[in-house]
């Protein structure tokens, strides 16, 4: 039976410094947040990037932050990665799929029930931890935010909306020639006879 994934769910990152987070995911980014899990030692904050996606932050004492480097250069350390689940379809989708782990001889969790998600966890061949989430159906956290923090955080107690006055106000964005366009490595995929023929007839 084919899997009918819709998207990422959720990435679930790692932060010392939630209110930090807070200031520039919710207040300098615009992203909502829409959900908080916590107590003393421990907060799960979720902020939603679009209607269908989210991120969130563990944040747990003694997190610091990674060692600033460019995008994609390998780098040893501290962590702010915790794991990504990936949404599917429907929770028939989600028994497929634990079924289908089972009979490769994979390791999955039972279903677990977070009241807005059905989940089940595994890990790819890298050890990268990831999670299948069927979204219960009536359960929206981006309809109806929820802070469920015993202990919230001094930011997160100024509600689920982007914050004024925190950042500077930005000025115009520029336009026209000011507006610069530089190549990435992507862009060899557009060129034709940069594919061999052999990946190019599995890609058609």
């Amino acid at each position: 039976m084919k899997i009918n994934y819709t998207g990422i769910n959720h990435m679930a990152m790692a932060t010392g410094d939630i209110d930090a987070t807070i200031a520039f995911w919710r207040d300098l980014l615009g992203m909502r947040l829409v959900a908080g899990l916590g107590r003393p030692g421990y907060r799960h904050y979720f902020f939603e990037i679009s209607k269908h996606d989210m991120i969130a932050f563990f944040e747990w004492p003694g997190i610091e932050p990674l060692p600033e480097k460019d995008h994609g250069v390998p780098v040893k350390g501290p962590f702010a990665f915790d794991h990504v689940s990936f949404e599917v379809c429907d929770e028939e989708d989600l028994w497929q799929l634990k079924q289908r782990l089972e009979d490769a001889d994979q390791w999955v969790s039972e279903v677990i029930d977070h009241g807005f998600i059905y989940s089940i966890y595994t890990f790819d061949p890298n050890h990268i931890p990831i999670e299948f989430s069927w979204p219960v159906a009536g359960v929206d956290l981006r309809e109806n935010p929820c802070m469920a923090d015993t202990a919230p955080s001094t930011l997160a107690t100024e509600g689920s909306e982007p914050q004024p006055g925190r950042w500077p106000r930005p000025f115009m964005a520029s336009s026209g020639e000011k507006r610069m366009v530089y190549p990435g490595e992507g862009t060899v995929l557009l060129d034709e006879d940069a594919c061999t023929p052999s990946v190019k007839q599995q890609m058609s």
